[in-house]
């Protein structure tokens, strides 16, 4: 691909950051961020190399799960602003180079929707097939939960309705029923306001369950058939729109969801399994979970692409390890069971699970970044913010944003019993230790790394366009991996282990290649005879970019 074609397909060489409105940045005081908050604070992400920013559901919510139970897919929850403020926030985030996705939750409603509400009502009710019901309640499989005990059944006995009613996650989320023709066109006619309005894409939510056949009105239903369709019509409304999925499958059922050799249904998808070979990989200090992992990735389609993180808004899912695999990982990152959710994940942020450690912080973001895909930020991982284990559940990781050494780490005005969530409380880790601003004054800070690091992998299109091969290491604590495009090749090495040392790797092409040029971390580099060796600190990094 020529690189003026990059820009047709920018999702597949963008630097995401996902954030949530309502805990980054208070604009008018009363406790809550706020889209006025958010467009103050763009300059911060234009400044760290961000191109695109997931925003976290923002519409209308009882929010008894942060928004994600929705009651108008056409509005803003009043609390964070105004459709108004909304648009401005649109501008101001596009005048500075940055598109803007959000995320498109269908798979279910708030049991308070109007449409729900109706449909629960009245049998004749013209929404009573919007929702999945059913006369007798269905045999299930408790494994099946995705919330084990918070929720003992996917269906839930409505007394008005007098039937069950399907709900995947939460019992106060009824799931909508994708296989109702009119539930389809509802959705077409969501997507097309938002990107009206000038969004360049969604990251849709639960796709499998979305898409997961659980009614029997519509018998000639196929749901990739359909998602090929929400992509045309995408397409067809916005010509470089985006869908990134969240699809948190193996591999092969994973890229069912892009299409077929074409790719014509997802353009991306969350990398859940590299995800969790890198967690492996770090506690282990071994290489071999991202070796194996790597050689399992599938091939895509041209236009598609993966999206690579370390850490997101939920739990740390494990549940594509092994039972014993999950334990190790357990031992190392979240022993005590209050830090884990669910039997299968972690629910804190990396600088606590690594103890502190930068150079091993510094290490893992470095590798997340060399992954064949678009790396995902999440809002404070920045700076090397903490989680809050004060706060319930999942939500431990969506404390406010520490913005400087101020009361509520300048999130807000507000007094802190006001605020919709609290800041992070661990002295180490607080808003007097960890800010946004005393780290913008200071060049040897983690968001000085993290700046350096997003601005190079943005440079570096070919770990995105290119092929990646896994060079071999005699170290098992060493991983490198190459990335091969037009005349441009990287390679990006880092050092699982705590132990300083050189490595040597095997380059037969190396006189082709041209002079190394190291473009990130430390260490001496060298290349003679088609051996390129390289000096690694404990758990140090190494970019190194050859252009014949």
């Amino acid at each position: 691909m020529d690189i003026s074609r990059t820009s047709d397909v920018w999702w597949k060489n963008a630097i995401f950051y996902c954030l949530d409105v309502e805990t980054f940045q208070d604009g008018n005081g009363d406790g809550v961020g706020d889209f006025v908050g958010l467009t103050r604070r763009l300059d911060h992400l234009d400044r760290l190399g961000v191109s695109c920013i997931w925003l976290m559901p923002f519409y209308p919510s009882p929010n008894q799960d942060d928004g994600y139970d929705i009651t108008d897919y056409y509005a803003i929850d009043p609390r964070l602003g105004t459709m108004g403020e909304f648009v401005e926030f649109l501008r101001a985030a596009n005048d500075r180079g940055m598109r803007v996705i959000a995320d498109l939750v269908v798979n279910h409603t708030s049991r308070e929707h109007p449409w729900f509400q109706s449909s629960r009502s009245d049998p004749s009710s013209p929404y009573r097939d919007w929702y999945v019901w059913r006369d007798e309640k269905p045999e299930e499989d408790a494994s099946s939960l995705v919330f084990p005990g918070e929720e003992e059944s996917s269906w839930t006995w409505d007394a008005k309705a007098g039937k069950y009613y399907l709900h995947r996650f939460y019992s106060h989320q009824p799931d909508l029923n994708v296989e109702h023709g009119a539930v389809r066109d509802e959705i077409r006619r969501i997507v097309g306001f938002w990107l009206q309005l000038g969004l360049s894409g969604f990251r849709v939510d639960a796709v499998p369950f979305l898409l997961e056949q659980m009614s029997t009105d519509d018998k000639g239903f196929a749901p990739h058939r359909w998602l090929r369709d929400l992509r045309a019509f995408i397409n067809r409304r916005s010509g470089d729109a985006v869908l990134l999925g969240e699809v948190n499958l193996d591999y092969p059922d994973v890229r069912r969801f892009f299409g077929d050799e074409d790719g014509d249904e997802l353009h991306m998808c969350l990398d859940f399994n590299l995800n969790q070979a890198m967690a492996l990989a770090i506690a282990r200090g071994d290489s071999g979970p991202l070796v194996h992992g790597l050689r399992h990735m599938p091939e895509l389609a041209e236009d598609d692409g993966w999206a690579h993180f370390l850490r997101n808004h939920d739990e740390w899912s494990l549940d594509k390890l092994t039972e014993a695999e999950r334990q190790e990982v357990f031992a190392v990152f979240g022993p005590d069971p209050e830090m884990q959710l669910f039997g299968r994940g972690l629910r804190r942020r990396m600088p606590t699970m690594l103890g502190g450690d930068e150079a091993r912080l510094r290490m893992a973001y470095a590798l997340m970044a060399s992954m064949p895909g678009a790396p995902v930020i999440f809002y404070g991982e920045e700076i090397g913010m903490a989680e809050n284990l004060e706060i319930p559940g999942r939500l431990a990781v969506r404390a406010p944003m520490q913005w400087e050494n101020a009361p509520n780490g300048g999130f807000s005005s507000a007094s802190a019993d006001q605020l919709h969530r609290p800041v992070v409380s661990d002295p180490k880790y607080a808003p007097a230790k960890v800010n946004a601003a005393d780290q913008q004054d200071d060049a040897g800070s983690f968001f000085h790394f993290m700046e350096r690091l997003l601005r190079r992998r943005r440079e570096c299109p070919e770990i995105s366009f290119g092929r990646h091969s896994v060079l071999p290491m005699t170290e098992a604590e060493v991983f490198a991996i190459r990335h091969d495009w037009d005349d441009r090749t990287l390679i990006a090495i880092v050092n699982l282990g705590a132990e300083a040392r050189t490595v040597t790797c095997a380059l037969p092409d190396g006189a082709a290649l041209g002079k190394p040029r190291p473009i990130l971390g430390d260490g001496e580099v060298s290349l003679k005879k088609g051996q390129l060796t390289v000096e690694l600190e404990g758990y140090g990094l190494r970019w190194i970019r050859f252009e014949g």
